[in-house]
């Protein structure tokens, strides 16, 4: 069964996963929780991004992640966020390294016990390539970032969906989506949910908890909430 199948089943679950940044251990706490949730339902996973740097296990997530989609296939969505786009920028030579390393990537490389990120397993690499920028199940839009409020959410740009933060946070229309979104890191480490979007990115790296938003398939917002210190 196809992810967009499940979403359509309206006993489904879904399950939105907001910054990990390299946080390996808030991230298995928080997938039993959800696991065990679902108890057997179908469900399907959808992680916003930003998996390594900053964080000392970004390697072992990377790992994790790759390992648990290939136990589920289309019911885990993985998109790809600004910390992945830089990392791949360095590795492509569109970005110097050092800019990379100031904003976590010197912890993501001292995971992998390399030096550089051309040093990187080819099999992490092309599995960084295969990260989507979004995901559309017909009733929320989920992206790392958020949206260019001025396009429609099938124009955007690959660069505002991985960056944007203004104007989108401030904006208050109706996208015809939830847009379920991270990267802007909340201090209170609680989700946020405006009318129009919800962000899940609660601060995992920086002591807060990882948060998992949960949807059905009949509800547009979130039925629960989970958290893992």
């Amino acid at each position: 069964m196809l992810a967009s199948d499940l979403v359509n089943d309206c006993m489904s679950l879904v399950y939105a996963i907001g910054d990990i940044h390299g946080s390996l251990r808030k991230l298995r706490r928080l997938m039993t929780r959800c696991e065990q949730h679902a108890a057997g339902r179908p469900a399907i996973f959808v992680f916003l991004g930003d998996y390594i740097d900053r964080g000392p296990q970004s390697a072992d997530v990377i790992r994790y992640v790759i390992a648990l989609q290939s136990l589920l296939g289309d019911r885990l969505v993985a998109l790809k966020g600004n910390h992945e786009a830089l990392a791949l920028d360095v590795i492509d030579g569109v970005l110097p390294a050092d800019l990379w390393l100031r904003q976590g990537g010197a912890k993501t490389l001292r995971s992998y016990r390399v030096e550089s990120a051309r040093e990187l397993p080819r099999q992490h690499v092309v599995w960084l390539r295969s990260l989507r920028p979004s995901y559309d199940d017909g009733r929320r839009f989920f992206v790392h970032a958020g949206v260019d409020p001025h396009e429609p959410l099938d124009a955007q740009r690959d660069h505002d969906l991985l960056w944007i933060r203004e104007p989108f946070l401030s904006d208050e229309r109706d996208y015809g989506r939830l847009i379920v979104h991270g990267h802007t890191p909340l201090a209170t480490g609680a989700p946020d949910l405006r009318t129009n979007r919800l962000n899940l990115d609660t601060g995992a790296v920086f002591g807060g908890p990882l948060t998992a938003a949960v949807f059905s398939g009949e509800d547009i917002k979130p039925v629960a909430f989970f958290q893992s210190e």
